[in-house]
């Protein structure tokens, strides 16, 4: 982009008017500091410089980028809501495998009861099951999730701030994955604690 003198452009006669050659396109203004009511101060400095000059659009530079960015704004949002719905799906795959492998094991819990394992080491056992099939998925999906990063990297000086990977969105899955876990656990662990030892034993 760049700026020319109005007076110094061509003074053709164009179709839709009698003379556009001296009509201002875009005014930028520059502030330090946004200020209130900037653009009715706009407006009637236009109109006392002259009463024929109008503004069409006011518009700023925040608005401007929002308005260009609105499409990639909104596929971001779409892949933040398809991540929360795999996050959800993954969370309640991971519920009912914990819930049939409690069932499995109600029988091995009534014995360990029955021998005095109190709830806490009943809740424990359960939820280690639940977080060692979260540490197996992300110790597969952490290094298949790099190995795919690697795609971006020939448009990455094409992105502003985009990097290959980050240790902190990295972190953050992680720690998400860990809540969903202990989530999607901590149901059939109290379930489980919950068993009546006698019943257990009964129950083929």
């Amino acid at each position: 982009m760049y700026f020319t003198p109005m007076l110094q452009q061509s003074h053709t006669t164009p179709a839709n008017g009698p003379d556009a050659s001296l009509y201002a396109g875009q005014f930028v203004l520059q502030m330090k500091r946004m200020t209130p009511g900037l653009e009715e101060q706009v407006r009637k400095t236009l109109t006392s410089i002259d009463p024929n000059l109008s503004v069409d659009h006011y518009q700023t530079f925040e608005e401007q980028i929002e308005v260009n960015l609105s499409g990639q704004r909104m596929i971001a949002r779409l892949t933040l809501l398809f991540g929360v719905l795999a996050s959800v799906l993954a969370a309640v795959g991971l519920y009912g495998v914990t819930t049939y492998t409690v069932q499995r094991q109600t029988q091995e819990i009534g014995v360990r009861m029955a021998l005095g394992s109190s709830r806490g080491s009943i809740v424990g056992m359960v939820l280690r099951g639940a977080m060692l099939q979260t540490a197996v998925g992300l110790a597969i999906g952490i290094p298949v999730a790099l190995f795919c990063v690697r795609s971006i990297t020939s448009v990455q000086s094409q992105l502003y701030q985009v990097v290959g990977w980050d240790a902190s969105v990295i972190a953050a899955a992680v720690c998400t994955q860990a809540v969903a876990a202990c989530v999607a656990g901590i149901i059939p662990a109290q379930r489980a604690a919950s068993v009546d030892p006698a019943q257990a034993l009964r129950k083929e």
